[in-house]
């Protein structure tokens, strides 16, 4: 795997996200999921859009203009050594939230299909990790659908401890925490 960082959406990436969008909707049609960490990504009319709509999220003062409660942080995943976007991941900055706190979790992520498989996922939650402790969150829930097998590797790996299962509206979920 190739280096990557995690950093805040920007302009200079505007068609990276937006090729980044397609290709998920080209290729992820099945997957009620497929969006997993991007926010409103799937909706948005531009990545300017996005881009405004993570910024608004990203403070408990405006977050509620960008249609939530809970003030998040959204990352891209971008590789160093052509600065392309291989995938999205969240933080949101508690999970008071029924939602949340049931199945949502602290964090979601995609990668890019045609980056997958390629151990971006892993890393990618290894480097929020270190977000989240910088912004002294002490434990992170994660989950994911008992079927997602990548998913589950990529909790595993950066420690995750299995908790328990869920039904949420017939879908099984797995909840796991990280000890930050």
């Amino acid at each position: 795997m190739e280096q990557i960082v995690l950093i805040e959406p920007q302009k200079k990436y505007a068609e990276d996200i937006w090729e980044f969008r397609k290709e998920i909707l080209e290729c992820d049609t099945e997957n009620e999921d497929q969006f997993a960490g991007c926010m409103s990504l799937d909706v948005s009319k531009s990545a300017d859009e996005w881009i405004k709509t993570c910024e608004l999220r990203k403070n408990e003062e405006t977050c509620g203009k960008a249609g939530t409660n809970v003030a998040s942080h959204m990352y891209l995943a971008v590789r160093k050594s052509d600065d392309k976007v291989v995938g999205v991941i969240d933080l949101r900055h508690h999970i008071n939230h029924p939602i949340l706190g049931t199945w949502g979790g602290h964090c979601g992520y995609s990668v890019r299909p045609s980056e997958r498989g390629k151990g971006y996922a892993k890393e990618m939650l290894r480097l929020n990790i270190q977000n989240a402790k910088s912004m002294e969150i002490k434990r992170l829930l994660i989950t994911c659908n008992v079927k997602n097998e990548a998913s589950k590797k990529v909790i595993l790996a950066n420690g995750g401890t299995f908790e328990k299962t869920i039904d949420v509206d017939g879908s099984i979920i797995e909840r796991y925490w990280i000890i930050v």
